[in-house]
């Protein structure tokens, strides 16, 4: 792979006749981050949203709303007991609920957590999540009609930032950012290689935070445009083309993922660009421009906002998804994420970002009235577009 003139890359398709990685335009993302916070707790998140016991009927409650498809989530921490033994009791109710709905899933393998017993700056680490990833193919192919789908090592360079530089999130270092980043990405790199050897027909998803930085100040033009640019280096070097001694290739690279909110466009040292400010760049835009760096099928895979925002944020996100697939970037879906309301990552806030509720006394969940009413329209809307080829 190499850089071509106007700043875009010359990326061979990883395979046309795969096919899109998700059959349905919109999907639902289930919250399922199991790292250990600031305090050292350990957070898990599918137990605290009751998904875990509650996997089938979610399923079918996104099935009733027309997402045909997911982002879920493999709890390493909970699977692997022991060194290279693994207790897959918590996952084949997912996989055959996932199955007997018709369901297609796209699994994380790791979201922000791993085991205790591993040093995440370690070889160890590498080696082990290879293995763990290698037997979860198996076992999600064995209970999946089709291809499997993976998520390898979710939002590489949040983490690198939240757990290697800031320390707000496991491993809690401080200035570390770019050792933790590369470490994230050989482990994802390795384990890639690792299911495609297990099961050769899977699917990979990459899915890594999509921002923008402005300059509040002509001086700052130059620091705003590196720290924008720098959102790419982790998938660069999954592509082999940035630190290639990592043993990244253009095989690495399937379907571009990216994760986008309303505070993901700030001012270099300075607060969230909102909606609607001359600073604030159109989201057709920034999708416009990973498609010319990466040449690869992309997905929305994350996106959301809370309270009364959720339908509003919806329809903006499909009007610029709908602009950007009628320039020719080929953005296969929108995933909801998170499709559950869950307790807040630091505080146990209620965070009602959900199409769903959290179940009540009885288990059942509650669907926003206004955010479905939304998603519907949209549904209704992209069924009337197609893909430009």
């Amino acid at each position: 792979m190499r850089r071509v003139a106007g700043g875009t890359w010359d990326v061979p398709p990883f395979d046309g006749a795969l096919g899109p990685i998700t059959p349905a335009p919109f999907l639902g993302g289930f919250e399922c981050s199991s790292h250990r916070r600031f305090d050292g707790r350990r957070l898990d998140l599918i137990a605290a949203t009751g998904h875990d016991i509650g996997a089938a009927q979610d399923y079918a409650a996104l099935m009733a709303q027309g997402l045909g498809a997911a982002r879920d989530g493999l709890r390493w921490h909970r699977i692997e007991v022991a060194p290279g033994r693994y207790d897959w009791s918590s996952v084949l109710p997912m996989l055959r609920a996932a199955r007997a709905g018709d369901l297609r899933v796209i699994w994380d393998l790791c979201h922000y957590g791993w085991p205790d017993d591993i040093d995440i700056w370690s070889e160890a680490f590498v080696a082990r999540f290879a293995a763990f990833a290698a037997g979860a193919a198996r076992v999600v192919a064995a209970e999946t009609e089709g291809a499997p789908a993976f998520c390898t090592v979710n939002e590489m360079s949040y983490w690198a930032w939240a757990g290697g530089d800031v320390g707000r999130i496991g491993p809690l270092a401080l200035g570390q950012g770019p050792v933790l980043k590369r470490q994230l990405v050989r482990a994802s790199i390795a384990a890639t290689r690792a299911i495609r050897a297990a099961v050769p027909q899977a699917r990979f998803l990459h899915a890594e935070p999509l921002i923008h930085v402005a300059a509040g100040r002509a001086e700052d033009a130059d620091a705003a445009g590196a720290y924008h640019l720098a959102q790419y280096e982790a998938l660069d070097m999954v592509s082999g083309d940035l630190c290639p001694d990592l043993g990244g290739g253009p095989d690495c690279l399937d379907v571009v993922g990216v994760n986008f909110y309303p505070d993901n466009q700030w001012v270099h040292g300075g607060g969230t660009i909102p909606l609607g400010h001359h600073a604030y760049r159109p989201l057709r835009s920034l999708l416009a421009e990973v498609h010319a760096r990466y040449r690869r099928p992309m997905l929305v895979a994350e996106t959301g906002a809370e309270g009364s925002a959720r339908a509003a944020w919806l329809h903006y996100v499909c009007a610029e998804v709908r602009a950007a697939r009628a320039a020719g970037v080929p953005v296969e879906g929108i995933c909801l994420y998170p499709i559950l309301d869950y307790p807040g990552w630091e505080d146990d806030r209620p965070c009602a970002v959900g199409l769903f509720s959290v179940p009540d006394r009885d288990g059942r969940r509650s669907c926003d009235a206004d955010f479905a009413a939304e998603l519907r329209r949209q549904q209704a809307l992209f069924a009337e577009t197609v893909i430009r080829p």
